[in-house]
């Protein structure tokens, strides 16, 4: 892990947000925490996951958790934004670890329809087994004394979710990138441009302080240290691809251009049937080991 960055509450209402950044994949991991009552939630936590030897290990869970000891923390809720395709998610290890709730969007349920046929498992994924809450768009809950709403964000995944987290700070998860990159790809089953457009005009009519918290950064040529806060009005105005009122039609005709140049996640077909589980093994078989099944010349 290459660091972490803490951005600080901004006052009563406002959550403390931490980012754990993941050199293998360019993913961010974050711990959200009320400093009014100290109780938190982690948001989107990598399991490591090596597609060269099938490993796995807990890295990111045991820098996160020993984090959230050191602040004096208590974690609430363990949540996901959508089924990842580049990295393998923690959110069952960290239920076992902490037996608090784990959380994604309910239309998990449909992402798990399509994937069951591409693995020709007909059978496979339960997401109301392994998942405690299963959240539709409008839903609400509390980290502490912070509301937590919750925004159905299609376009990158069709159940992809925001949450938008006490006063001024969203979740953006795989929909906006740092405003010098744009946004991300809308080319994975069940996704679409259109969808990611509307949805990320949804998140731009937050108010513009409110601070935005993305799911992936890479750098850049001109940037070459990761960042992952913005706000609605930084998006709004400099976004390379949606900034300064950019028409749907361009957005879906740009997006669908890029998006035909990108291969597919080099972890994509190993974690997607894990991630399906909230990131629980296959279970293991007669020799105490468990095995991934992977479709060959199927993308």
């Amino acid at each position: 892990m290459k660091f972490s960055r803490t951005s600080p509450s901004t006052g009563p209402g406002s959550p403390e947000v931490t980012g754990f950044y993941d050199d293998d994949t360019g993913s961010i991991q974050y711990l959200v925490a009320d400093p009014a009552t100290s109780k938190a939630a982690v948001i989107d936590v990598v399991l490591g996951f090596s597609p060269q030897s099938a490993a796995t290990d807990t890295q990111h869970v045991d820098t996160i958790l020993r984090h959230a000891e050191a602040a004096g923390y208590e974690i609430e809720w363990i949540l996901d934004t959508h089924p990842h395709a580049d990295h393998l998610m923690a959110s069952h290890v960290l239920k076992q670890r902490l037996n608090k709730p784990n959380a994604i969007g309910a239309r998990v349920k449909e992402i798990a329809e399509l994937w069951r046929d591409y693995y020709n498992m007909p059978d496979a994924f339960d997401p109301a087994a392994d998942f405690n809450h299963l959240f539709e768009d409008g839903d609400t809950f509390t980290i502490g004394e912070l509301p937590v709403r919750v925004m159905l964000s299609p376009g990158h995944t069709l159940g992809s979710i925001t949450y938008v987290v006490g006063s001024d700070a969203a979740f953006v998860h795989d929909s906006f990138m740092q405003p010098d990159v744009g946004t991300a790809r809308a080319d994975f089953p069940g996704g679409t441009a259109a969808e990611l457009y509307q949805s990320l005009q949804d998140i731009l009519a937050l108010p513009d302080a409110t601070r935005l918290f993305i799911g992936h950064d890479y750098g850049t040529e001109y940037r070459s240290q990761p960042k992952w806060e913005s706000t609605v009005a930084e998006q709004r105005r400099h976004n390379a691809h949606i900034g300064g009122g950019v028409s749907q039609q361009s957005f879906v005709d740009q997006r669908e251009a890029r998006d035909k140049t990108l291969a597919l996640p080099d972890r994509m077909l190993h974690v997607l049937q894990m991630n399906l589980r909230a990131g629980r093994l296959p279970e293991a078989e007669d020799d105490g080991h468990a095995y991934l099944k992977i479709p060959v010349n199927r993308f």
